[in-house]
């Protein structure tokens, strides 16, 4: 019988996950923007892990979650006996564990100002989330546009303006990529679906997320999915 043996650098990247102890659970790439921030974080600054993917709308997806979290959302970071069910909680565990990968910004007030506007995009942007879900492989080009999200869009924009011009035009929001820029991912996901568009420099931002190698790999999880949820895959005219 032929056997195939596994790539050395696949081989050593699975070896390091099962080392590290280090599992993240997840939902299905394409639709599940909480689940992309810290999976996107430990990719881009190479933290090993394990991924747990649990698919959602199923019958049994209350009750797989349920198996790592009494919360009853994902995602959820693993790590030995600690357990973490925050997207944000995870990416400051991240932090503090892995202090030498400088997650967020090295000077003190950049520092606050990222944690400021990641707080920002955890707790609010109802209008753009409820009217703009992600899923990445649709196209909902003019859709979406509420009064509401269209506020949540210039929001954005404004933060990004904000942090781009102390960090030049060319770079990520803090110059280097940082938990901050791994937080906007989603939202560039959903611009792209909806066919947003916003001034040429922060088009060039969200060109700039999107082509991360990070970000670049979730993608192509997504559209390497074949599960379909309905309710998510059209839009009511």
């Amino acid at each position: 019988m032929q056997t195939t043996e596994l790539d050395p650098a696949l081989s050593q990247t699975l070896a390091d996950a099962e080392s590290s102890g280090l599992k993240l659970v997840i939902a299905n790439k394409n639709y599940s923007s909480w689940s992309m921030r810290p999976w996107v974080v430990m990719t881009a600054f190479s933290i090993p892990f394990q991924e747990i993917c649990v698919l959602l709308d199923r019958s049994d997806t209350a009750l797989q979650i349920s198996h790592y979290s009494a919360a009853g959302r994902v995602p959820v970071l693993l790590a030995g006996d600690i357990t973490i069910w925050d997207s944000l909680a995870i990416c400051e565990y991240l932090a503090e564990q892995f202090p030498e990968k400088c997650m967020w910004p090295e000077d003190v007030a950049a520092r606050a100002l990222a944690r400021s506007i990641c707080a920002e995009m955890h707790s609010g942007f109802i209008g753009l989330r409820s009217a703009m879900w992600m899923n990445i492989r649709a196209k909902f080009p003019g859709k979406g546009r509420t009064l509401e999200a269209q506020a949540d869009i210039g929001r954005i924009s404004e933060i990004w303006e904000t942090c781009l011009a102390m960090s030049g035009p060319n770079d990520y929001l803090f110059g280097d990529f940082t938990i901050a820029d791994a937080y906007f991912a989603p939202v560039v996901m959903r611009f792209r679906t909806y066919g947003v568009t916003l001034g040429p420099a922060l088009d060039a931002y969200a060109e700039r997320i999107a082509e991360h190698p990070a970000v670049a790999q979730w993608i192509a999880g997504a559209l390497a999915e074949t599960v379909c949820i309905d309710k998510y895959d059209t839009y009511p005219d």
